[in-house]
């Protein structure tokens, strides 16, 4: 035989050796596949009838949608303001490993400083949740003046600079894990005189060029401007993955009163400078569309988020000054928290005149409006309230009552006979009433 002839032969054998390995390989994993499918029909037999549940869950939400864009609100998913971030997807999910359920009989939970979670207060706080019917904590994260609290793993240069150690995450989430206790991270997120500060251009400035403060010597910075939006839901996202099981955003608005000196400032409206809106739609879409594009971009890491808004902003359409629109906001948020403390309401307000002395006929009469007003949207978020655990004397006297537990309590029983059962208490300095019935 000629060389030739051998290594044609030679080449067709090995052809047809190839082939046949190609089928057997092909056969074992189909044999395998088998194996795994009835393995999962044995096991999971429910799988199918909760996917076909699902997807038709994904379906109304999608008809909700495209009904709601017909608001005021700019569309999300088809206007131009957003998308996410450069190699983010919410198609994958993420795990902080850290392992606490959400509370059988829903949120209890009161606020807890970062000065507090840190120190030597935050034991018996710990205890307060573990002796009562208590079952939460609302955690400062990024606190009122703009620094971030705790040690995260973000990349922006400016969060790296408010950054803080006054609360070890780690540590803290392992107290959390150990007592059972529903960890919720507040981020401040407009109100923040350190980024207003170094970055001018982000913040609203006076004519001659200094940044805008109030009364109280506070600054904002612009919910018109995405580079905002981003430097909040970045420090959202990496509490997220410490083991935050929820993201509670705070001071979503504009600065009180903005309608009177807005014309003042020099300020960027951003991508809502082209918008035919008037200036009270463009503040409200901004605000609206903030919490829409944090909820999209926390959905992958498996956490609620809520908003505290103004209790007043249920009792009319909207805020013109600060941009809340109740109805918008809770559209996209899986809590609404609504500030309702009786000392925060005006002489007057539901037929009172001295409201901080009536702390259930005002949390009563407020809970009336607002389940109207959740009960007409097709798919309201959970209510759960802030309600008020301090003294007001600050309103002077006659104008106040002392604040125990009878007045703690009479606000939740308040909410209990309006069909909310979960609530968060504010003390500034965490001095919690004791003896208090939950």
């Amino acid at each position: 035989m000629s060389t030739r002839n051998f290594l044609i032969l030679v080449g067709s054998i090995l052809v047809v050796l190839f082939i046949l390995l190609g089928i057997a390989i092909n056969a074992e994993n189909a044999s395998e596949e088998d194996v795994a499918t009835n393995e999962e029909n044995t096991e999971d037999q429910n799988t199918e009838e909760s996917n076909d549940q699902e997807e038709e869950a994904d379906s109304e939400g999608e008809e909700t949608e495209q009904t709601d864009s017909e608001s005021p609100t700019m569309n999300i998913n088809e206007g131009p303001l957003y998308s996410l971030k450069e190699g983010s997807t919410s198609a994958f999910g993420f795990e902080s490993g850290v392992d606490i359920p959400y509370p059988e009989d829903g949120v209890k939970g009161v606020y807890v400083t970062a000065y507090s979670a840190g120190g030597d207060r935050m034991q018996s706080l710990i205890d307060l949740i573990n002796n009562t019917e208590l079952n939460s904590m609302v955690l400062d994260v990024k606190e009122d003046i703009g620094d971030i609290m705790m040690e995260l793993d973000t990349e922006g240069e400016e969060s790296k600079r408010f950054m803080q150690n006054y609360v070890d995450g780690e540590n803290l989430m392992q107290q959390m894990e150990e007592n059972d206790i529903y960890p919720i991270g507040r981020i401040v997120v407009f109100k923040d005189s350190r980024l207003a500060q170094d970055r001018p251009d982000l913040s609203f400035v006076n004519s001659e060029g200094s940044v805008w403060q109030n009364g109280s010597g506070e600054s904002f910075v612009n919910p018109f401007l995405k580079e905002v939006w981003d430097y909040n839901v970045d420090i959202a996202i990496e509490a997220a993955k410490l083991g935050f099981k929820e993201i509670q955003f705070d001071y979503v608005r504009f600065p009180e009163a903005f309608e009177t000196m807005s014309s003042e400032l020099q300020y960027s409206f951003g991508d809502y400078a082209d918008s035919e809106e008037d200036e009270v739609q463009q503040r409200v879409s901004a605000v609206t569309d903030f919490v829409a594009y944090a909820k999209e971009r926390l959905e992958p890491y498996g956490v609620e988020v809520s908003v505290d808004v103004f209790g007043y902003a249920a009792t009319q359409r909207e805020a013109p000054g600060i941009g809340q629109n109740f109805s918008q906001i809770s559209n996209n948020v899986d809590v609404i928290s609504s500030m309702i403390y009786p000392s925060h309401w005006g002489a007057g307000a539901f037929g009172y005149d001295t409201p901080d002395t009536e702390p259930y006929g005002v949390i009563d009469d407020y809970m009336k409006v607002e389940n109207e007003v959740l009960g007409a949207l097709d798919d309201p978020p959970k209510s759960r309230p802030w309600i008020q655990d301090f003294t007001a004397s600050y309103l002077g006297l006659g104008n106040y009552l002392e604040y125990g537990p009878a007045e703690v309590e009479a606000q939740i029983q308040a909410l209990n006979d309006n069909g909310v059962e979960e609530y968060l208490i504010w003390n500034s300095s965490n001095d919690y009433s004791t003896d208090t019935n939950y």
